[in-house]
């Protein structure tokens, strides 16, 4: 077997396994009540969470992302395309009736989420592809209303790569009666507990300034779920993050 069939076939292998993962664990996102350590449903509706205190940001900088070449919805290059972690498509007849067949239209707000499953042994692509896959499944499967795909359309894991999810092409599923026109992108981890990592949150600060550059979304239209609706998504520990890096002197703030 040839060095590209070898490559080829351990995709597919690690898609096939990802797949089987996904269907025996349930969704974990942003869920009713408190979240969980481990994987579990978790849908847009939940409690509101006290307010948390300011958070300084790390110190480290990063320069920002450049902008992106291409048409309206093309791919950034420093974003790992869907066909690394997926082969299975959008279902169609599942998107969101919104006058254009679920499209998104023009982008003028991104919400920022976490999928409330720990993510502190996820170290590698392959373990990141996983987590992806198993996402998905339970986006796909949830009842009574199953998603067409996977609800956002950028993630972000612990070692900073950016993975594309759902084509920016369609509206997401990510805040509940507000997707419309609005990018989701999360944040692998459960925020409730841990808090994310540095490189999660330069590639976080640089990505999302990066996007309101190149669609001229002000910092007022960057939102956290728990901004839009009653809900602990993206975790006290991000939310705290938001907060300061949007705020005067922030990297958010700084890079957009």
């Amino acid at each position: 077997m040839s060095s590209k069939d070898q490559n080829n076939f351990d995709r597919r292998r690690l898609m096939q396994q990802g797949l089987l993962l996904g269907g025996m664990a349930l969704l974990a996102g942003c869920r009713n009540g408190q979240p969980a350590k481990t994987a579990q449903i978790a849908w847009p509706n939940q409690d509101a969470p006290s307010p948390t205190p300011p958070w300084t940001p790390p110190t480290r900088q990063v320069e920002p992302l450049p902008p992106t070449p291409g048409g309206y919805y093309s791919l950034p290059s420093n974003v790992i395309p869907r066909s690394q972690w997926t082969d299975q498509g959008l279902i169609k007849s599942r998107l969101t009736s919104n006058g254009q067949d679920g499209k998104m239209g023009k982008i003028l707000r991104i919400t920022v989420h976490h999928d409330a499953l720990d993510s502190s042994r996820i170290n590698t692509r392959g373990e990141a592809m996983r987590r992806l896959q198993t996402v998905r499944q339970g986006h796909i499967t949830r009842r009574p209303e199953p998603f067409a795909d996977i609800g956002y359309h950028f993630v972000i894991d612990p070692m900073g790569n950016v993975w594309e999810a759902r084509s920016l092409y369609y509206q997401g599923a990510h805040v509940k009666g507000q997707n419309e026109n609005n990018m989701g992108i999360m944040v692998m981890g459960n925020f409730e507990f841990q808090r994310p990592t540095s490189a999660a949150l330069q590639s976080l600060d640089s990505f999302v300034a990066q996007q309101m550059r190149r669609y001229n979304v002000d910092m007022r239209h960057v939102k956290t779920h728990q901004e839009m609706a009653p809900t602990e998504c993206p975790g006290q520990n991000l939310q705290r993050y938001m907060v300061a890096t949007r705020g005067r002197g922030g990297n958010m703030a700084r890079y957009a």
